[in-house]
């Protein structure tokens, strides 16, 4: 970076990692909050067929072979055998896992020794129906799910740019949920929601929604975890889904958000490197939270890799569809668009006409789209540019750990 830029770097507060992470799940297991222990929820159903067990699909960086090692260890002292397991990968709409990525989310412990399938959100006959929600969205989940003896929810918890938070209830929707019931709890309006932002929860109409449906779904047990800018446990909660849920989102309010003074003219951010920074998609992420700290006709500077390329379908055929920002945020909002994955496309039209956006990745410049992103070689370039519209004093954010700080301003 140049000296004479007027350059602030925003970094994480800090965490302290836990020394022993699968001794303190085991431990938090046999102790856990709002809810009996897990060996008590075994003892009571009686006979025990079968467990399942949810798991972050690959773009999530928790280290969940900690997570489903200590379940199991526990699962298995508690006489329920390995070929009684099933680990259930919550793929949502996200493409199918690859193998050495089973073997990532598993370990080295359990890859080949429990049975792990991925969720197909489109596979009918994979689904089970359980009627409509209060608001009348359409609720199927994954049968695997639904026709085993003890549910068990796995995940961590951070700012999320419209649930709120990660983790919890979105383990269930959309994580193992149908297309339908995805994309009904994902429409225009909910994403337009005030509420559906970072941070916000508690009148967060999709977190309420994904909520709801987990409770028709049920949930037994969860082991939910926070972790740091490298990706290591933090903190962990388990037990009743809502009240162990809320201990990590409170957690997090507290070590996630940084007032700042005023909005900035660029801002550089990205999704906290491998594997959020996988694709374009995601990288959607970091851009909004871009849009949380810049000024109106501002410029974000997006960095990420992008090795996976751009990303789901849709959102590839949208962002080459040659709108304009506000032309194509508008076709969503009032369902001329209704296809999968517009989410994504909706945020970042919302930020398009907020601030320029310039990426910085593998992509190449025609990967782009015609949508209005600005391509940049290096950071470097980018801030350049910015300078040339903001001038040399301008003020310049740069946030390097994705999510793990997210810039809050009120005026």
């Amino acid at each position: 970076m140049c000296p004479k830029w007027n350059v602030e770097v925003l970094k994480p507060k800090h965490q302290q990692i836990l020394k022993d992470p699968l001794q303190t799940i085991q431990d938090k297991i046999k102790h856990p909050v709002g809810s009996p222990s897990l060996k008590q929820i075994v003892m009571e159903k009686g006979h025990v067929g079968k467990v399942c067990i949810v798991s972050s699909d690959s773009t999530r960086p928790v280290p969940s072979h900690i997570l489903l090692e200590a379940l199991i260890n526990e699962l298995n002292n508690y006489g329920i055998k390995d070929t009684q397991i099933i680990i259930l990968i919550a793929t949502g709409l996200h493409r199918p896992s690859r193998e050495v990525e089973h073997e990532i989310i598993l370990g080295k412990k359990l890859y080949g020794r429990i049975e792990c399938v991925d969720h197909v959100a489109t596979d009918r006959n994979n689904l089970t129906f359980l009627g409509k929600s209060k608001t009348g969205i359409p609720i199927y989940i994954n049968k695997y799910y639904l026709e085993s003896d003890i549910k068990i929810l796995t995940g961590y918890v951070e700012p999320h740019f419209f649930f709120g938070f990660s983790g919890g209830c979105k383990s269930i929707v959309p994580g193992i949920a149908g297309a339908s019931t995805i994309q009904a709890n994902h429409s225009a309006q909910l994403i337009a929601s005030e509420n559906s932002r970072f941070g916000k929860y508690q009148n967060n109409p999709m977190y309420s929604n994904s909520m709801e449906m987990a409770h028709i779904a049920g949930v037994d047990f969860i082991v939910n975890a926070c972790i740091d800018e490298n990706h290591q446990i933090t903190n962990v909660a388990v037990g009743a889904l809502e009240v162990a849920h809320d201990l990590l989102v409170q957690y997090q309010l507290k070590k996630a958000f940084s007032p700042i003074k005023r909005p900035y003219d660029i801002i550089v951010c990205g999704n906290g490197g491998f594997p959020l920074d996988l694709n374009l998609y995601q990288a959607v992420k970091s851009m909004a939270i871009g849009e949380m700290g810049v000024k109106q006709g501002g410029t974000i500077i997006s960095v990420n890799e992008c090795s996976d390329g751009i990303g789901e379908e849709n959102f590839k055929e949208l962002l080459f569809s040659g709108m304009t920002p506000k032309e194509l945020h508008d076709k969503i909002v009032q369902k001329k668009i209704l296809v999968p994955d517009q989410w994504q496309i909706q945020v970042l039209t919302r930020v398009l006409q907020k601030a320029d956006i310039y990426l910085v990745s593998e992509l190449r410049k025609n990967e782009l789209g015609n949508i209005g992103l600005k391509y940049a070689r290096t950071v470097e370039n980018a801030i350049s540019k910015g300078l040339k519209k903001h001038g040399p004093d301008a003020h310049i954010l740069i946030l390097p750990h994705g999510p793990q700080i997210i810039p809050h301003f009120i005026q």
